[in-house]
């Protein structure tokens, strides 16, 4: 099954250097059963787009731990996309929302996709209201919506190595 993992800069790189991740508490998302009841209409592309910004906005909150304090992190989504075969749906959290079977190697990855530079003040911005946005403030609802309307860029696994480097 394809899953989205939601990661951050410094998660992708502990990918390169030791050959598989571990999702954050083993949550990634992915196109379940529930998450095509939820949508009256919608192919399997834009139902794995749903769930790629499900994961976006996971990353945000990774990443707002990561940003707590330190100037030096690059503000960007990270999503990691991956074929995995242990996956178990998680009812309890999201539609999209599944948890992964153990780590996942670097073989499994298909494809990364990160926010470009332009996105790095409203990504920074919607990390720190991200929670508040999604308890109903409409003004962090707004801050958030402002770092969603940016495209995260594509790349194939092996230019993670030259992406990090460049960064």
């Amino acid at each position: 099954m394809r899953v989205y993992i939601p990661a951050t800069l410094a998660a992708l790189r502990r990918l390169v250097e030791s050959g598989e991740m571990i999702p954050v508490a083993g949550t990634a998302f992915a196109v379940t059963p529930m998450l095509r009841e939820s949508y009256a209409a919608g192919n399997t592309e834009e139902l794995e787009y749903a769930a790629m910004n499900d994961a976006a906005r996971a990353s945000l909150r990774l990443l707002a731990v990561e940003l707590d304090g330190d100037s030096t992190v690059l503000p960007r989504r990270v999503v990691v996309a991956a074929d995995v075969e242990r996956v178990r749906l998680r009812a309890d959290l999201d539609d999209a929302a599944v948890t992964v079977g153990g780590p996942v190697p670097l073989s499994a990855v298909a494809a990364v996709h990160v926010d470009l530079a332009e996105a790095e003040d409203a990504v920074r911005a919607a990390a720190a209201v991200v929670d508040a946005a999604d308890l109903g403030d409409p003004d962090a609802k707004f801050t958030l919506g402002d770092a969603e309307d940016h495209e995260m860029a594509w790349y194939a696994t092996q230019e993670i190595p030259f992406l990090l480097e460049l960064l």
